[in-house]
């Protein structure tokens, strides 16, 4: 058996023992599904009273007890009376064996008294699970099947692993993450908050986020201008009319924020920009000399994510899109394609990502277009991911219904992968907004649409990129470049002529004029993950020089101060990561 196999029928297995085991403890219980997922398993119950994290700590000596009785896992088919009968008082149980389809079978697995509804595999028997090789993670809340409707249920996730050694290596990994985690550093390095009572999932930037924000933006607009796109800015509501001519009012209304009457029509806060784009290209004739058009935008929208989906910056209702649209002829078509998927991995490894990989989402069974169409452009797609020597995976019909897709992955510094850019086609929005070009023939034709965000959205992008560097982030992307540090009140004059000179130089610099220890100045820079702080005392400012200290903790002394101004000139230039 496979490793990744043998895995999940542990996890699938402590699943069930953990069921048996809250079991135990609350007799009347409702239980739902425990599957397996990636690293762990999680159990939903609908419990008499709130778990709190001790009673993690019975559930698992019960678990513990249960592994050790070496309990056989049995499977057995039944008829859907006699499984009704046997969860009679199982309120959740009953409605998933009358959602089972007719023809299918009904199995259950036991292991000593505790009989769970459940199609398997697991392992052998207990035995097969490690005591000291598992571990109760958290207590979460999560609906019913995942509606807002249902009941509120108590999830318990868990991990396991073939051995201890296994579990260590993991739970290291936890800890890691949870140093990294974009929520706790914006908080530490005073980066952006999010307030529940003025309006959940918004984002409130404090000046030095709004540093690091600035400096990705000033790029981001500078690399478009060099790549021949132009920027325009759009409208943040628009009229029904738009929403329902682009159809978002159709397939996406419950993702859209209310609407707000005003002049006796509606109005709806935008949750893309694609129609606002389509609205300039309509209000000018276009002929086929003016194709391509390449128009950028850093547009804030608005999605009303469900409450239990938010997640710090990774999951918000109101973020900016970097986001572009590209109008062009069938036959610019592939040189297009091939020039945003470049454009997207030469922004990506700006920015320290190296490992990315290609996701090529083909036509699905409902769709709109010509399959003609549809096939040119799924080859167009995979000839530019070929092109550019990236490894990929095709989700055969996994495109949107209007049109077939590339998403780029990248792995962070801690291996984990995240989905941000994206390079869409669409077939659907010319044809309803009645695009049209007057190509070469004198003929009116549609242009070809393509979608595209290099970064995804600025807020998710800097979550990931704050992860990715747990803080530290390169001299080119930190909110303070310098920190100058004088030893002592003496020579505060010298480092205030210091930071003008950085200043002047356009550099992020401050000065720690504070009364406190050189040690302690040194230190609160440490914790603020400021690059550089420039020591000055005696010697340096006799020799017109400064003694550099690195976040590292290394330090070279009497460094001229306009060869370290070069250093760091090249170093922010150059985007060194």
């Amino acid at each position: 058996m496979a490793n990744e196999e043998k895995l999940k029928r542990i996890r699938h297995s402590m699943a069930h023992v953990m069921a048996e085991a809250v079991l135990q403890m609350f007799p009347d219980a409702q239980i739902t599904i425990g599957p397996s997922i990636d690293n762990g398993f999680y159990y939903d119950f609908d419990l008499p009273r709130t778990l709190v994290p001790d009673d993690l700590e019975e559930i698992t000596n019960r678990m513990k007890s249960i592994i050790t009785e070496d309990k056989p896992f049995e499977r057995r088919v039944v008829s859907r009376e006699e499984a009704r009968k046997l969860f009679e008082k199982q309120t959740y149980k009953q409605e998933l064996i009358n959602a089972i389809p007719e023809g299918d079978e009904v199995s259950l697995y036991s292991q000593g008294g505790f009989t769970d509804l459940c199609r398997g595999p697991h392992v052998e028997s207990t035995k097969e699970l490690k005591a000291d090789a598992f571990k109760l993670l958290s207590i979460a809340g999560a609906y019913w099947r995942g509606k807002e409707t249902n009941p509120m249920l108590t999830r318990i996730y868990g991990t396991a692993w073939e051995n201890p050694k296994e579990l260590r290596l993991y739970m290291k990994h936890l800890e890691d993450i949870e140093k990294r985690d974009h929520r706790k550093l914006g908080k530490e390095l005073d980066l952006f908050s999010l307030h529940e009572e003025a309006g959940p999932g918004l984002v409130y930037w404090h000046p030095k986020g709004a540093r690091i924000r600035l400096a990705i933006e000033d790029f981001w607009r500078d690399q478009h201008y060099k790549n021949g796109y132009e920027m325009v800015f759009t409208p943040h509501v628009g009229k029904s009319w738009l929403w329902e001519t682009s159809g978002h009012l159709d397939f996406y209304k419950e993702g859209m924020y209310p609407a707000m009457e005003m002049d006796k029509a509606n109005y709806y806060a935008k949750p893309m920009n694609c129609p606002f784009h389509i609205m300039i290209y309509n209000n000018t004739k276009h002929s086929y000399r003016d194709l391509p058009c390449r128009w950028a935008e850093l547009g804030t929208v608005y999605r009303y994510e469900k409450a239990g989906a938010m997640h710090g910056l990774l999951r918000v209702r109101g973020f900016t899109q970097d986001d572009a649209h590209v109008f062009c002829t069938p036959e610019q078509m592939g040189d297009e394609i091939l020039e945003v998927l470049r454009f997207s991995l030469y922004m990506l490894r700006s920015f320290g990502f190296q490992d990315i990989s290609a996701y090529l989402s083909t036509q699905p069974a409902k769709s709109v277009g010509e399959k003609s169409k549809w096939d040119t452009a799924t080859e167009a797609l995979r000839g530019a991911i070929e092109a550019e020597g990236l490894e990929y995976e095709v989700d055969e019909g996994g495109g949107a219904f209007y049109g077939p897709k590339i998403d780029l992955k990248i792995k962070d510094a801690l291996g984990r992968q995240w989905q941000l850019s994206t390079v869409q086609f669409d077939f659907n929005l010319p044809e309803r907004f009645n695009m049209t070009f007057v190509d070469r023939d004198g003929i009116e034709k549609q242009p070809f649409m393509i979608h595209r965000a290099l970064l995804g959205s600025l807020e998710r992008f800097f979550g990931v990129l704050l992860e990715h560097y747990a803080g530290a982030f390169p001299a080119w992307l930190a909110p303070e470049q310098v920190r100058v540090i004088p030893v002592a009140e003496s020579f505060g004059d010298y480092a205030e002529k210091v930071v003008k000179l950085f200043k002047d130089q356009g550099f992020r610099v401050s000065g720690d004029f504070s009364t406190d220890r050189l040690n302690a100045k040194i230190r609160n820079a440490q914790k603020e993950k400021i690059p550089f702080m420039l020591i000055l005392g005696e010697k340096e400012m006799e020799a017109d020089a400064v003694s550099v200290r690195y976040r590292s903790g290394k330090q070279e002394n009497g460094i001229p101060i306009d060869v370290f101004a070069d250093l760091l000139k090249k170093q922010v230039e150059n985007r060194e990561n």
